[in-house]
């Protein structure tokens, strides 16, 4: 379900409209690409599964990376992608998202006046 959970978040925030200034939204950080992106930086997964229904809990960890002057435009991209994120669609291919929480962020000054956003969710799913 983490595999199939990951290519769904991945492919819901690249049909964004509002996220048209992120250059590239990837599986992973891409190995070249102008900022700003997003990536998922981690993810791990444990037992979330019920009598009748196997589950699982997925945490994934998103970064965004983007330069450190455009401060406004960042504000804005992490607003969007919040918002994308919590609409997720429930009912997905396979399995259903029984809930989504915002469990921590963090910012952080990089090299050459480069700025990177990791937002960590849990997302608890069960198998359709």
């Amino acid at each position: 379900m983490e595999t199939s959970l990951r290519a769904a978040l991945i492919g819901w925030l690249r049909a964004d409209p509002a996220l048209a200034e992120v250059n590239i939204v990837a599986e992973e950080a891409p190995i070249a690409a102008s900022p700003p992106w997003l990536g998922i930086a981690a993810s791990a997964s444990a037992d979330w599964s019920v009598k009748q229904r196997r589950g699982r809990e997925v945490r994934i960890a998103l970064e965004l990376y983007f330069r450190g002057q455009a401060s406004d435009t960042a504000t804005s991209l992490i607003s969007a992608i919040e918002a994308r994120i919590e609409a997720l669609p429930r009912g997905q291919p396979g399995f259903e998202i029984a809930g989504i929480a915002f469990l921590r962020g963090r910012a952080e000054q990089r090299a050459r006046g480069m700025r990177a956003v990791l937002m960590e969710y849990r997302f608890r799913a069960l198998e359709a």
